[in-house]
């Protein structure tokens, strides 16, 4: 039992990182702050997001393994930055990893996020950003399945899911950096369907 508690703590200091409020540029001087086309004052991101929400895409924490609506989801479809719309990932390159998040082998869009070096907690990471709105997503890690190679561990908390609707643009493979149709198609509602 206590060998079960020590392997969850592991792996959720393996993923938190440093809040995200002025991301620092990986690729340059720590001082520049990036610029992202949604920004919003704290106040109203915490009005619009649940406290879990705010704690994860605002302040970079990290949901608890196995809790989050859609780590263990195999339903077809996207899934979207929940903060912004963002569309970040596919069902398709969605699989179970183990590790009791999602996990994702691709992005939608080389676009979608922005990785940046997270040294925090006493390790070396990559942290998963939202490229619209700056919201802490996750962490890749280079352990996942070929081709890429890669594992993109996201929060749940950071996502919502649209099915794939066969006449869709998402479904017929359209720009994965649209934000969401003006219908509410999306939902932070568990997906149904076969789990593997």
């Amino acid at each position: 039992m206590s060998f079960c508690l020590l392997g969850a703590a592991i792996l959720i200091a393996g993923c938190n990182a440093a809040p995200t409020n002025n991301v620092p540029l990986a690729t340059t001087n720590l001082t520049t702050t990036m610029k992202f086309p949604i920004t919003k004052a704290d106040a109203e991101w915490r009005k619009e997001l649940t406290p879990e929400q705010y704690r994860v895409l605002r302040q970079a924490d990290t949901e608890l393994p196995f809790t989050g609506i859609y780590w263990n989801s195999h339903e077809p479809g996207i899934y979207r930055c929940v903060a912004c719309g963002q569309i970040l990932f596919t069902s398709k390159d969605k699989f179970d990893s183990g590790c009791g998040w999602p996990s994702f082998s691709d992005l939608a869009s080389s676009k979608a996020v922005i990785l940046r070096d997270d040294d925090s907690l006493g390790m070396h990471r990559t942290e998963v950003i939202c490229a619209h709105c700056g919201s802490h997503l996750g962490h890749v890690f280079d352990d996942g399945p070929a081709p890429t190679g890669l594992r993109y561990c996201i929060n749940s908390a950071a996502l919502t899911f649209e099915k794939n609707n066969p006449s869709s643009p998402a479904a017929a493979g359209s720009d994965a950096t649209n934000p969401p149709p003006s219908s509410s198609a999306a939902t932070n509602e568990p997906p149904t369907g076969d789990k593997k």
